[in-house]
């Protein structure tokens, strides 16, 4: 369906052109799935759901059905019904195991409670990744010592070879020694010629082609010294500001890097400042930050720069991930993932709910670093990154957002003392809640709501946890209750007055809290109500007994009597339900829980957000943290359930990679420790991880191909001397990232041509088929960022504008380069995702390389690559007024940076002069104009006459600055927002008779208010109206007489509000004298005719001399 609406969209221009899409279609290949994603989503999410639902019955000690669930071996086996996953792409979706958790056609699973949305969710996509099912992995040792990657970094010994006369740097000599050692008969491949070289060095230094003006200066030099020429262009790349650009764009597929926030609720859905954070990276590359200074600053600039630093900018590496409705825990899981797989390579959230299953990561070195992270907060209202302006402006913009800032902080804060005071003064109604549901599953309630005046969810899930720790300790206040919640309610009669003759013994008497034994012998309790009066009443008691005695002296600590101390420590000691710490699992939503509590929270944030964003004079701020005011000290959450406590664990550094013994992270979050622990020399993966990213940029993929997984499931790498020499020279460097670029560019390996002998090319095939051994420059196509800024580069339009708030790229031709593109993390462009733009709702290592239909539909139809033909034959130096030669000579020039070979030559200039066919005549014009209410007449008509190859409109972006929005395609358009700017298809009636329309109006986008529809006869008027609103309706008209040259003019026009307002109209006009012939719209829709250069340029634009690095 998807190839069928593209090809609807993009429809086959020319035959001639048409040729270049079937080559490009010829070598499909299909994205594996057991990537490394997919195992790291089994073991996240797959595996702890098998445990929770499905492994009593279908476990290693049960097999229900013939069924095992625990392993692959039992997964692929199936039980007594058969497979339960279809593996088969296309039948996935039907696999006998979703149907049973959709509890469809008679199979309900589990038997006892269907599955939440969520988990089965989750299902779903394992079985669309094909169920991955990673068999068990064996760890060198218990502690993980024996892994390469845990290893300390190695001094090691460049291999020497008197002999070699290929090698230029130790680079090459570990690469030789690889080949030889594999085969003697596998040889590196010649040089590639220095134009290669030139565009090489310059798509993968600054993703961009190279200028004609680049390319000739260094190939005069290299013809006086070769090497020098090369050192030379080198640098002039890497003292580019297109090199930090490009730089900065691999760094934030890893940082996850996005405009928006995700799904939230309230909140602006948009970062207000992201665009400070990518600005920084690019800038850090230009100025080769060091790359311990750079990993700082990232996780901890506001424990190391003053204020109002640019550097604070930094911290968006750990807070523009997406916010998941802003669920604290998926948060924090998220900095750190993006903290351990992106700088270290290591899957530490596979330990969120068990201790990782294959590297030796115990889920208590996971609840270190959630500490780390919950100790700390964003503040509502980011830092300044430079001294405010000294003027009247930017005062008096202060002085509103502050005014807003204590608003809504007045707001929170009052929320939150009215919970904390309800949760003691309303302690008997949370208490009966509480006994009440003591049977139910721990679960995270998802925001939940209730009626204002209620008793507090969050709140009430607080008492559980509570009283599940004070079970826990054998507190003696609540020993009693503990038993009474053992009861069913059947045997309330009867074990209340068991549990009161209990508390008669001497046990009672040395292990009950006296005011309570007390209290309950007197009442004698025959039911819980009573039993939680008992309770409710000696809280009730305490609290303002309390109050009184710290207002007479506010030095107090503690009470005087220990049973009343005992009781005060319920309502007011550490980790009591009623101390509301800042920040809760849900936010805000948990101090909210009633609708128009929210709705004044949302009023009171939005004017904070619309202030400090665009008030008049808001400067711009950095995405920030900050330490919180009270640490958070982690516990273990059992199986990843933040309800079900486990034991305290220390913010600290991760085992296996702490070389003494850990010291917990003091009075701080922790965060600058971690810094230095993960740029600590002594790390023996944040140096590896880093140069090999380098290397994968440069080589398609690293030297360990599972660039964000260095663990035991990860690939072990192809040189590994190598890996640890360029690790050791980048820290002796000074962890210089240019130097590390300038070593592995001037290595004979990086000049490799990307073909290689006939001989060295068949025993290459069968001993190193994927080329890991690097015996030729691997091939790869361009990311889809550098493709489009060659785009722009060889059509003369790129901006040379840097920095700033993001644009929106993808609308008409815009000229800005892709990184200052706005990455909306809800909902990517469809062609961000048809090239394989990594998903920003994780860190990202590597990105796929697929080849779809839908590429070659892009290259052959779409506007923007037809509007960089056109620009490109505009340039100055690519003008008409050049000989044919000459021209196509400098085309080759920009776009391939060599000369066009003699059959090229020949062959281009046979096409251009080639004869070009008339287009057929049609009585069909495409422009706007608007309608005189008075004479019911069309008043004007203007022709449209640009093409973009699926639409025609009035210039190459749209809006157009002068008329707007409006345009035609095949099946419908969208007007402009004036009267005079209607949408107008008009048909010039080719006969004298009489005819009859059809069609159907379609209104669809959801945001907009509709469009008015009427059909404008030149001889009788309007001939009829529509109105349609995310609907469509039949525009069928009575019998109109038309002569030759009369016109029927179809007219859309605006309701008001111009967003939103596309539609579709084809409509058909039958002949319904004589001949009964009909001309349909859709069916009869022409482009104007293009000019044979503009389709030559175009092919050679899909060429993969043009579309690959090499």
């Amino acid at each position: 369906m998807l190839l069928e609406s593209l090809s609807e969209e993009y429809p086959m221009r020319d035959c001639r052109v048409a040729v270049v899409a079937l080559i490009f279609l010829s070598s499909l290949c299909v994205a594996q799935d057991d990537s490394p994603e997919a195992i790291r989503f089994f073991e996240s999410k797959v595996r702890p759901l098998l445990a929770k639902h499905c492994l009593k019955c279908h476990g290693a000690k049960r097999q229900e059905a013939g069924l095992r669930l625990d392993t692959a071996e039992g997964l692929k086996a199936g039980g007594d019904s058969g497979a339960v996953v279809d593996t088969a792409k296309g039948t996935r979706q039907n696999s006998l195991l979703l149907r049973a958790v959709h509890r469809k056609d008679g199979l309900e699973m589990p038997p006892e409670k269907p599955l939440d949305r969520s988990e089965i969710r989750t299902l779903e996509e394992w079985v669309a990744f094909g169920a991955p099912f990673p068999a068990a992995a064996t760890r060198a040792s218990g502690d993980g010592s024996g892994h390469w990657a845990f290893q300390p970094v190695k001094n090691v010994r460049v291999p020497g070879n008197t002999a070699d006369d290929w090698s230029r740097t130790e680079i090459d000599r570990f690469i030789k020694g690889r080949l030889t050692a594999a085969d003697a008969r596998l040889r590196p491949s010649k040089e590639a010629a220095p134009a290669t070289l030139v565009r090489r060095a310059s798509l993968l230094l600054r993703g961009l082609p190279p200028s004609v003006e680049e390319v000739s200066a260094f190939l005069n030099q290299w013809q006086q010294d070769s090497e020098q020429a090369w050192l030379q262009l080198i640098d002039q790349m890497l003292a580019s500001p297109e090199y930090g650009e490009h730089q900065a764009r691999q760094w934030l597929d890893v940082a996850r890097y996005a405009d928006n926030k995700g799904y939230v609720f309230f909140e602006e859905k948009n970062f207000p400042w992201s665009w400070t954070y990518r600005d920084w990276v690019i800038r850090a590359f230009n100025e080769d930050m060091p790359f311990d200074r750079f990993v700082r600053l990232q996780l901890a600039a506001d424990q190391i720069e003053p204020q109002h630093s640019p550097h604070l900018a930094a911290m968006g590496f750990l807070t523009l991930g997406p916010r998941f409705v802003n669920n604290t825990h998926d948060i924090m899981d998220d900095r750190i993932d993006v903290v351990t797989r992106g700088l270290m390579g290591l899957t530490v959230t596979c330990a969120r709910c068990h201790d990782h299953k294959f590297d030796p990561i115990p889920t208590a070195d996971y609840y270190s670093l959630y500490g780390i992270f919950r100790s700390s907060r964003e503040p509502s209202v980011g830092p300044l990154i430079a001294p405010p302006p000294d003027t009247d402006e930017y005062r008096a913009f202060a002085a509103e957002l502050r005014k807003r800032t204590d608003a809504l902080g007045a707001f929170v804060n009052s929320q939150r003392q009215l919970m904390m005071s309800g949760a003691r003064e309303r302690a008997a109604e949370y208490l009966l809640a509480a006994w009440q549901r003591r049977n139910h599953p721990d679960t995270e309630n998802f925001m939940l709501l209730t009626d204002k005046g209620s008793i507090n969810p969050a709140m009430l899930k607080r008492w559980e946890v509570y009283l599940k720790t004070a079970r826990r300790q054998q507190d003696s206040f609540w020993r009693p209750w503990f038993m009474v919640a053992d009861l069913e309610d059947k045997e309330l009669a009867t074990g209340l007055p068991k549990i009161g003759g209990w508390l008669e013994t001497g046990e009672a008497v040395q292990s009950v809290n006296p005011l309570l034994r007390s209290a309950w012998l007197n009442k004698a309790p025959r039911q819980i109500d009573d039993v939680v009066a008992i309770y409710g009443d000696l809280l009730k008691r305490i609290h303002p007994k309390w109050q009184q005695q710290i207002k007479s002296d506010s030095t107090l600590e503690r009470m005087k009597q220990p049973a009343e101390e005992t009781i005060r420590l319920v309502l007011y000691g550490k980790g009591a339900p009623a101390m509301v710490p800042q920040d809760l699992g849900w936010g805000f939503l948990d101090l909210l829980p009633d609708r128009p509590t929210q709705n004044e929270y949302k009023k009171l944030l939005g004017a904070v957000e619309t202030q400090a964003r665009s008030g008049k004079g808001a400067p711009p701020r950095a995405m920030a943290l900050e330490d919180a005011s009270v640490m958070y000290d982690p516990v273990i959450f059992r199986r990843g359930n933040p309800n079900r406590e486990g034991p305290a664990v220390p913010r600290r550094f991760l085992k296996v990679l702490s070389p003494e013994a850990r010291a917990p992270y003091g009075e701080q979050s922790g965060r600058l420790q971690l810094a230095e622990a993960i740029v600590d020399p002594r790390n023996p993966l944040t140096a590896r991880v880093f140069v090999n990213r380098i290397w994968q940029q440069h080589f398609g993929a690293g030297l360990v191909s599972t660039p964000s997984d260095f663990g035991l499931q990860g690939k072990r790498p192809s040189h590994p001397e190598l890996l640890d020499w360029l690790a050791k020279t980048f820290l002796a460097d000074g962890g210089s990232l240019k130097k590390l670029h300038r070593r592995i560019l001037m290595s004979s390996v990086f000049r490799q041509a990307a073909t290689a002998t006939a001989e060295v090319t068949t025993v290459a095939q069968i001993i190193d088929p994927a080329n890991r051994l690097l015996w030729r420059f691997p091939r790869r196509r361009q990311s889809l960022e550098v493709m489009r800024d060659a785009h722009l580069s060889v059509s003369g339009s790129l901006q040379n504008l840097q920095g700033g708030p993001p644009a929106e790229i993808y609308a008409g031709y815009q000229p800005r380069r892709t990184i200052y593109g706005f990455v909306n993390r809800m909902d990517l462009p469809t062609l961000m995702r048809t090239f394989d733009f990594p998903e920003p709702a994780a860190t990202s290592g590597q990105r796929e390389a697929t080849t779809v239909p839908q590429q070659a539909l892009f290259f052959l139809n779409h506007s923007f690559v037809r509007e960089s033909a056109i620009r490109l034959l505009k340039r100055p130096d690519v003008g008409a007024s050049l000989d044919t030669a000459e021209r196509i000579t400098r085309i080759y020039r920009l776009l391939f940076s060599r000369e066009p070979s003699s059959e090229e030559l020949e062959l281009a200039q046979t096409f251009v002069n080639a004869d070009k066919p008339a287009a057929p005549p049609t009585p069909w014009r495409y422009g706007y104009g608007g309608v005189d209410e008075k004479t019911q007449r069309t008043s004007s008509f203007h022709e449209l006459t640009h093409s973009t190859g699926t639409r025609i409109q009035a210039g190459p972006v749209l809006p157009d600055p002068k008329l707007g929005w409006v345009f035609h395609d095949r099946t419908g358009g969208h007007p402009a927002s004036s009267s005079d700017h209607c949408f107008v298809l008009r048909w010039i009636s080719p006969i004298d008779g009489k005819v009859r329309i059809s069609g159907t109006l379609t209104h669809r986008p959801e945001p907009g208010n509709g469009v008015r529809a009427r059909i404008v006869c030149s001889d009788q008027g309007i001939a009829g109206t529509w109105r349609v609103d995310q609907s469509s309706e039949e525009t069928i008209s009575e019998a109109i007489s038309v002569f030759r040259g009369s016109t029927i003019d179809f007219v859309v026009d605006w309701q008001g509000h111009i967003t939103h307002d596309e539609f579709e109209w084809p409509v058909t006009i039958t002949n319904i004298d004589g001949d009964r012939r009909s001309w349909n719209s859709k069916e009869d829709f022409r482009q104007p005719v293009s000019d044979p250069w503009t389709d030559y340029v175009h092919a050679l634009l899909m060429t993969n001399e043009f579309v690959f690095v090499e």
